[in-house]
């Protein structure tokens, strides 16, 4: 089977299944693993957003959305050559990944009618049934029932350790910096699971853009940002400017210095089998006698 995966989770899935071989083109954010980065780049964002702060980078997808412009390009030749007999894609944002719009035009375009396979998940368990969901259209369904068993596995010894811990901090999930926006889908059900508590989180739902007050008056006792799509160096760059807010050095977490930034990209922001190594990661920020552990800088840094 030839796979050409649009999204950064689907190709994780894919390659956690041992389906790497199968996989014929990528979108450009698809970066893990690193036999991933080999792969033909099908799709494309429209402007260079690596040098722009989230400012900026909100001001440009707000002008496009309103606009009722794609933010990704999708590359007909390669599309062509990549000949797909199955194409995975999302409906959940359309600042992820390229729209069913652009998609089907381009498959008109290039006069080929693959498979599609749409990933919607708004909870862990919605993530799971994707890795079912991959490995059913793929021929490997006991591949990912095993890999779901593993990873339900992991998740149950958090949640279980955590539950014995006998508190439940408050924990702000900062999604995205300027303007603010608080977590939704997984991230507060991850909160949870890990022994914590995030009261401006919305489970199951989108994340929401929230005023600095709110922040304030939640008053949170840990704060984690987990900013979809930026790594830790990118994220670190606009803390200065975050700690500017007002109020800022009023929150319980500031206090403490129970400030921290991880890498959102990679173990928040995607619905994949990683999710489940960014719950781990919440668990020792939460917990950390419970959950003792050492993270490399790339992966999680004290702000």
């Amino acid at each position: 089977m030839r796979i050409a995966s649009f999204l950064p989770s689907a190709t994780e899935m894919l390659y956690a299944l041992g389906a790497g071989e199968m996989v014929v083109a990528v979108s450009h954010e698809c970066d893990y693993p690193l036999e991933a980065q080999r792969k033909p780049v099908i799709s494309r964002a429209r402007f260079d957003h690596t040098q722009l702060d989230s400012a900026a980078i909100d001001t440009l997808v707000s002008r496009a959305m309103a606009a009722g412009e794609s933010l990704y390009t999708i590359d007909h030749d390669v599309l062509r050559q990549a000949n797909p007999d199955l194409l995975i894609t999302q409906k959940l944002c359309d600042v992820c990944a390229v729209t069913g719009d652009d998609l089907a035009k381009a498959l008109r375009d290039v006069k080929i009618a693959p498979e599609i396979l749409s990933l919607t998940p708004t909870n862990l368990a919605g993530i799971f049934d994707n890795i079912r969901e991959v490995g059913d259209a793929i021929g490997l369904r006991e591949r990912a029932e095993r890999l779901v068993t593993e990873l339900q596995g992991r998740v149950d010894r958090v949640a279980a350790t955590a539950q014995a811990a006998g508190s439940r901090p408050t924990v702000f999930c900062l999604e995205w910096l300027d303007p603010p926006y608080a977590s939704g889908h997984w991230m507060p059900e991850l909160v949870e699971l890990a022994g914590g508590v995030d009261p401006l989180g919305r489970t199951g739902k989108d994340s929401t853009r929230v005023r600095w007050d709110e922040v304030i008056a939640a008053a949170p006792e840990i704060l984690v940002v987990t900013a979809c799509g930026f790594d830790v160096a990118r994220t670190m760059r606009e803390m200065p400017r975050l700690s500017q807010q007002p109020g800022w050095h009023d929150l319980p977490a500031v206090r403490d210095d129970r400030v921290y930034v991880t890498h959102g990209s990679a173990y928040f922001s995607r619905p994949g089998p990683r999710v489940v190594d960014g719950l781990e990661i919440l668990a020792h920020l939460i917990h950390p006698a419970q959950f003792p552990a050492r993270y490399p800088e790339e992966v999680l840094a004290c702000a």
